[in-house]
């Protein structure tokens, strides 16, 4: 096993020995995973990104990863094959002479 198995197998422990299992489907996982997103945003709401909070951002964060890493569970996907292949997507999406410095979404480079 690699380090994010191992990570995978202590959340599901950790769901199991509470019997959550039956709240995790897919869809309430990614409402977790919104609410907890918007909870991580809330600690730069007003401030620059210094002032933040870095333990709360750390447990926000931690949130985040857990309930995506219970979804891509769920559904059995390789989290690294499908990062790779969103990367393969967005350097066609974004080639470099056109996005390098640009923060312009990628039907906007021209």
């Amino acid at each position: 096993m690699n380090e994010l198995e191992d990570i995978i197998q202590m959340l599901k422990k950790f769901r199991d020995d509470r019997d959550w299992k039956q709240f995790h489907n897919p869809k309430d996982l990614s409402i977790a995973l919104s609410i907890e997103s918007s909870e991580l945003a809330q600690e730069y709401l007003w401030k620059d990104a210094e002032s933040a909070n870095v333990d709360k951002v750390k447990d926000e964060l931690a949130d985040v990863f857990s309930y995506a890493l219970y979804i891509a569970d769920y559904y059995n996907l390789d989290i690294k094959q499908i990062i790779k292949e969103k990367i393969e997507k967005n350097e066609v999406k974004y080639p470099v002479d056109k996005s390098k410095g640009n923060a312009k979404k990628y039907n906007e480079l021209g």
